[in-house]
């Protein structure tokens, strides 16, 4: 038994504004986890959240590619998860159009930790956290430019 999880969104951003979302770890630390994020093929990093019942809370990631402002691939694990998140942004006349593949839930219990993750993502990360990261960087932006 394997499962993937596939989301599509547009923001009313630039993709270089997404992507400093996605690429920067102060950033991500805002609107997804605390980390120790590098945008660097190689860079071993770690996403920190609350522990629960057999799980630490440490997510185990390494970067595999970087394609800015387009294309973001990381691992994304612990002993008992071995899965990969994909970004991809496509420029669109109104912002971002944002594909999120989370990939390579196997088994049992990886199909439970799919559902999860994947109503995390769904109506937690996508829906409300990272558009309003993205709302307050573009009004931050705009204070500051003169």
């Amino acid at each position: 038994m394997k499962r993937d999880l596939h989301f599509k969104i547009d923001y009313p951003h630039p993709p270089e504004r997404v992507w400093q979302a996605l690429t920067d770890p102060v950033a991500i630390a805002e609107w997804l986890m605390p980390n120790d994020f590098e945008a660097r093929i190689g860079h071993r990093f770690t996403f920190r959240t609350h522990p629960a019942p057999g799980f630490d809370g440490i997510i185990h990631s390494e970067v595999l590619e970087v394609e800015p402002p387009k294309r973001l691939v990381y691992t994304w694990g612990n002993l008992k998860l071995n899965t990969r998140v994909t970004w991809t942004l496509q420029a669109t006349p109104g912002g971002t159009h944002l594909i999120l593949d989370h990939t390579g839930f196997d088994g049992l219990r990886g199909w439970m930790l799919s559902n999860l993750i994947g109503q995390g993502w769904r109506s937690k990360k996508l829906a409300r956290k990272l558009p309003a990261f993205l709302d307050r960087a573009a009004a931050q932006a705009t204070r500051a430019t003169p």
